[in-house]
């Protein structure tokens, strides 16, 4: 495994657990306010949310195996300029902000703020758009050999970009109005 392959790895190793241990945690240690985390979202759009995030979860097993397992990393290029590195700085970008928004909505609930407020849209606009740039990325490869793998990694990442990019990022919030 090349240096670049061995920091993704690290990277979704330490950022995937850190998301983990913030929705554990958050989840079991606010069990009174837990349901609203949902803010505002009505209850018709709640099963979406729930068949969304299973199929970005699924997405993202699907485009990290490939990115880990099927993609060479010399030609991981985007443009002449970025290589792999620039995958590792977006997983950075999806998983640490990701490890971020639980606890920031938890203490939003407990103690409302505007900047608080902001720092949760802020952190779900960098997920998001690393997403958007996840995708971008898997578009633009060319691999050799892992083509079709390839079309499977850019449909999951599709489907994580549409929980991140969308859900997450743009309509969650609408129903959060600031305090």
């Amino acid at each position: 495994m090349t240096g670049a392959k061995s920091l993704a790895l690290w990277i979704n190793g330490i950022g995937g657990s850190a998301v983990l241990a913030s929705y554990a945690y958050g989840i079991a240690s606010n069990p009174l306010t837990r349901s609203e985390i949902w803010g505002g979202v009505p209850d018709a759009l709640r099963p979406f949310y729930t068949v969304s995030m299973l199929c970005a979860a699924a997405g993202y097993f699907a485009f990290t195996w490939f990115v880990l397992v099927r993609l060479d990393p010399g030609q991981a290029r985007v443009g002449a300029r970025f290589g792999f590195g620039l995958l590792n700085a977006l997983y950075a970008l999806i998983l640490f902000p990701s490890a971020l928004w639980m606890p920031l909505t938890f203490e939003m609930l407990e103690s409302p703020s505007v900047p608080l407020w902001w720092a949760i849209r802020v952190t779900l606009a960098l997920v998001g758009a690393g997403s958007l740039g996840l995708l971008a990325v898997l578009v633009t490869v060319d691999p050799q050999r892992a083509r079709r793998a390839r079309r499977v990694a850019v449909v999951g990442c599709a489907a994580f970009c549409v929980q991140t990019a969308i859900l997450d990022a743009l309509v969650w919030p609408a129903y959060f109005p600031p305090p």
